[in-house]
Formats: structure tokens, C-alpha cells, sequence
């Protein structure tokens, strides 16, 4: 088997420019890849061209770099983040507050156990919690005790609390 040096020569050529050919890819592709990177984590077009710049010029160690300098959230994970950030003040916002000393109070308590202010009323007939300001619930609809129903006079007023007795004509007061 004889030895051709112009075939090693040939090869190393062919090695070479494939080697050289994928380094140029590799060139290429960090440069694309820096760049679409930068368009969905900045808005700024100089950031843009800045950094698939770094990549074009200084290659490997340019890549290294924009991996350092760039920012860690994309504009979706950033925006996405500042929704959840407003999605928990409102619900902050939403909580009641106490009249007397504003501070946080839950839908089902009559009185706040700060300062004791009456927040609700229970309803007489239902037992249901009450708005203040409400004059009828709206849960049985009964009045409030104290309160005139519209269409009655005041002799209804008066017999509203009697009740018929039994058979023999008794009249109960309840």
C-alpha cells in the first residue's frame, strides 16, 4: 500500500473547508438566534442590532456575554407577571374595609374586632347577615323590625301582631 501525499493534502483541504464551513454556520445561526432572543426579552431596535452585533463580532465569546447581559424574563413572562401582580391588588382592593378603623374586615362579620364597629345586622325572621342601611331582607324578604310597609295602614300596624286564636274566639297577642 503506497502512500499518496497528495491525497492527504486533499483530504486535509476537504476537512478543512467543511470545518470552515460549519464554524461559518455556527457564525450565522448565534447571530440569528441572539437576535430573535433580544426581540422577545427588549422592545428597544438598538438593543436589537447591539447584540446580534456582539454576536457577529466577537462569536463564541460575544454569545457568552449577551448570555450575561441580557435580561432573564422575555416581555411575556414580564407581562404575564405584572398581570398576577394586578390580578392580587385587586383582589386586596376588593376585601371590605371597616368604616371605623379601615382595616381589613370579612364579608361575614357583624361587628369588626378592632374597634367593634358594627359592620351588618342579623335579619329578625332568617338570621341572614343584613347591610346596614337595608330596610327589608332580601333573603326572606321580611321588614325590619320598626319599619312602615308601604299600603298598610296604621290599624293594619296595630293588628299586625294579633293572632286568632283557637275555637272559642280568644285573641293572642304574640
Amino acid at each position: 500500500m503506497s502512500f499518496d501525499p497528495t491525497f492527504l493534502s486533499n483530504l486535509l483541504l476537504v476537512l478543512t473547508a467543511f470545518g470552515g464551513a460549519f464554524l461559518a454556520a455556527l457564525w450565522i445561526a448565534l447571530v440569528i438566534w441572539t437576535y430573535r432572543d433580544i426581540r422577545v426579552r427588549a422592545r428597544d431596535p438598538l438593543v436589537h442590532i447591539l447584540s446580534a452585533l456582539l454576536v457577529a463580532v466577537l462569536n463564541l465569546p460575544g454569545v457568552l456575554v449577551y448570555l450575561i447581559l441580557r435580561p432573564s424574563k422575555t416581555l411575556e413572562e414580564e407581562y404575564q407577571h405584572t398581570l398576577e401582580e394586578e390580578a392580587l391588588l385587586q383582589a386586596l382592593e376588593d376585601l371590605p374595609v371597616c368604616p371605623g378603623c379601615e382595616r381589613r374586615v370579612k364579608d361575614d362579620w357583624q361587628v369588626c374586632p378592632n374597634c367593634h364597629t358594627k359592620l351588618k345586622k342579623a335579619c329578625h325572621s332568617c338570621g341572614k347577615l343584613m347591610e346596614l342601611p337595608w330596610n327589608i331582607c332580601p333573603y326572606c324578604g321580611t321588614p325590619v323590625p320598626g319599619m312602615r310597609q308601604e299600603g298598610m295602614t296604621s290599624m293594619d300596624d296595630a293588628l299586625r301582631d294579633l293572632k286568632i286564636g283557637d275555637s272559642e274566639g280568644e285573641v293572642k297577642v304574640e
